[in-house]
């Protein structure tokens, strides 16, 4: 009879395959040797050697920013490119990999910004001091280069096989050079003009952003109601065409207002007023007639339908800027857009074609006409890069008593020009009706902070 009380050692009852293998290959200790290994008997050169005379095989590697260690991602991109590299080498290709990486644009003065400054409580660089500026991007270029020598070191310790003695940056002087001539060549073939288009920008970045760049978050705007004055158009010059906007300070930069000719409009009368502030009774107001109740409640007024307003009389009228009397003293044609509705607002919309995709595709749409007509298709630049009006912006810009109204300031703050556009029109008497609203608005995903559509110069 067996004891079963005996522990019995169950491995030494199987025939398990026998090793001088390491467990999990020593890897802490090999990789680094294997590394080390490689460098030393330089076996990308003895790749190339090896590979002369065959035909090439070229993977052009899109690079990571130079503004931190790798992480997973990294780590994926490059390995999966090295496999393909090295399979291609095995195939009898010449496979000369150079990895490479981008040096340019905000992520890395950000950082910069972040941790020698911002971090110490130190202030921002003037950027408009020529000395600050060399200053700032000698330290944006040693960032990169450090990042760029660590990273180089991470991917070797991947076992990723390239070119890293003589990488790719986009801040070699030699490629900024290159670059600059073959720009140089399309102006020299009449290829080249500098031309206008409104970008999302950050004043607090002081930089143009990507739709990619951009989140979404809920915020509350004023909001206004607006008469243009008819000053061209049969049967209509004793009228006001009414728009929409949340961006009061985009007013100064209205050079038309877009229509439907989908959506069905009237020409209304006022016939009761509550409040001292805003329309008359009398006063003839143009509205889509799918908002024209909304529209008159919201300004407490009583009104009446005089008759409908066809899509053909409208193209065929030019108001007078609401704030003509500050110096705007230009046309402002209605043309027809596709991006109308009758869903919100007035069944108008206000086209600032330096603060919009939609407006200034629109604008650029109708521009030969309008030239056709008389009209300047010229897109103005009213906001700057630090979100202060210029002089594009009369009343508002550098001839404003105290200095110019700024939209945004560097902090990410809303500046004054919301009020001072909105005094303008009440003194004018050109203000509808006005409120607050609540809803989405552009922000940079990385300051957090809110960003505008400003008319740019684009190449």
């Amino acid at each position: 009879m067996t004891d079963t009380s005996e522990k019995l050692d169950y491995s030494k009852t199987l025939y398990l395959p026998q090793t001088e293998f390491p467990m999990r290959a020593g890897l802490p200790q090999k990789e680094p040797q294997i590394v080390a290994r490689w460098e030393e008997m330089n076996l990308y050169k003895k790749l190339r050697e090896s590979a002369a005379g065959r035909p090439s095989y070229v993977l052009h590697d899109g690079p990571p920013y130079a503004n931190g260690n790798i992480h997973i991602g990294h780590a994926l991109n490059k390995v999966l490119k090295d496999v393909i590299t090295r399979s291609f080498q095995m195939r009898g290709f010449d496979s000369n990999y150079v990895p490479g990486w981008d040096c340019h644009g905000l992520p890395i003065e950000w950082k910069i910004e972040e941790e020698n400054y911002r971090s110490k409580g130190k202030p921002k660089p003037d950027l408009t001091d020529p000395g600050a500026m060399i200053a700032f991007r000698k330290e944006c270029r040693a960032y990169a280069e450090h990042w760029i020598s660590v990273q180089s070191g991470e991917f070797k310790r991947l076992g990723i096989t390239g070119d890293f003695d003589n990488p790719y940056t986009t801040m070699n002087f030699h490629a900024e050079a290159r670059i600059a001539g073959e720009l140089l060549k399309f102006a020299m073939s009449d290829q080249l003009y500098r031309g206008s288009k409104p970008v999302m920008w950050s004043v607090v970045e002081r930089t143009a952003l990507a739709e990619a760049e951009v989140e979404y978050h809920e915020v509350e705007s004023d909001t206004i109601w607006v008469k243009f004055p008819v000053s061209a158009g049969d049967g209509l010059t004793d009228a006001f065409v009414v728009i929409w906007t949340t961006t009061p300070w985009t007013i100064p930069g209205n050079r038309a207002i877009s229509f439907s000719s989908r959506v069905e409009y009237g020409l209304y009368e006022v016939t009761s007023a509550e409040n001292d502030f805003g329309p008359r009774p009398g006063e003839k107001l143009i509205f889509a007639d799918k908002l024209a109740e909304e529209s008159f409640a919201k300004a407490k007024l009583g009104y009446t339908k005089l008759r409908p307003v066809s899509a053909k009389e409208l193209a065929a009228i030019t108001c007078r800027h609401p704030l003509h009397d500050l110096g705007y003293d230009f046309p402002v044609p209605l043309i027809d857009g596709d991006h109308v509705t009758d869903d919100a607002g007035t069944g108008f919309v206000h086209t600032a074609p330096s603060h919009g995709r939609e407006d200034f595709d629109a604008w650029m749409h109708h521009a030969r006409d309008l030239e056709a007509r008389g009209i300047s298709s010229a897109i103005p630049f009213p906001v700057d890069d630090a979100g202060y009006f210029t002089k594009d912006a009369p009343g508002f810009g550098p001839d404003r008593e105290g200095g110019p109204a700024r939209v945004i300031d560097d902090h990410g703050k809303k500046g004054d020009a919301n009020k001072a556009v909105i005094e303008a029109l009440i003194a004018a008497d050109r203000l509808f009706a006005r409120g607050r609203i609540k809803h989405d608005y552009p922000h940079s995903w990385r300051s957090k902070k809110p960003v505008i559509f400003r008319n740019t110069p684009q190449w």
